[in-house]
């Protein structure tokens, strides 16, 4: 098999994305995400917040990352970000970027993984920014559509928070805008209140 087709076979592989459910629903919709609009939402948001990063970053190899950071979503299915932190669900998804990497080239295949890895690791300044963008649409989806999928789940404040700290990871200025509308949506019922 040839590069291109091999390229093919792994563009038609990924096409599974768009049957991928998310927990949230765009706003205005009643509908709910799919992974791949997810993945197109992060890329542009990643592209006007660009300047809002912390630090200098590479917008391409972070849009990258935004591209492929939920490809094992394929196998392992999408679960709300404030129970899907596990090990068995990264190794899971670890598993289903692989398999669909290894459609690839070698030379296509390592460097997409290493950047999967790089965002999912969050050690560099661009996977900080990458992970911190990640969190905006779900967030708006919800400061803009009832709080429904933290209705739904049953998700306080304080859990909100320590997942979406990353933000101010990656830019601090962006954090400082969303965290209050946060705590306002606390305040309007929008989460579950902490025993």
């Amino acid at each position: 098999m040839n590069d291109i087709e091999r390229v093919l076979e792994f563009v038609i592989a990924i096409e599974k994305l768009k049957d991928v459910q998310r927990k949230t629903r765009p706003v205005g919709l009643d509908r709910y995400e799919n992974s791949a609009e997810h993945s197109w939402h992060a890329c542009l948001t990643a592209l006007l917040f660009k300047d809002y990063a912390n630090e200098d970053i590479d917008i391409e190899r972070v849009m990258k990352m935004l591209l492929i950071h939920d490809l094992g979503e394929i196998d392992a299915g999408d679960t709300i970000i404030y129970a899907s932190e596990t090990v068995e669900n990264k190794q899971l998804e670890q598993q289903g970027v692989e398999r669909l990497l290894a459609l690839l080239s070698e030379e296509m295949r390592q460097p997409l993984l290493d950047l999967w890895v790089e965002f999912e690791t969050g050690d560099s300044k661009d996977s900080q920014y990458a992970r911190a963008i990640d969190r905006v649409p779900p967030l708006l989806h919800n400061l803009h559509g009832d709080g429904h999928s933290w209705k739904q789940h049953g998700i306080s404040l304080e859990q909100v928070l320590a997942v979406n700290t990353r933000i101010g990871k990656g830019s601090d200025a962006l954090w400082q805008v969303i965290r209050p509308k946060l705590e306002q949506a606390a305040n309007d019922g929008l989460m579950t209140q902490e025993p």
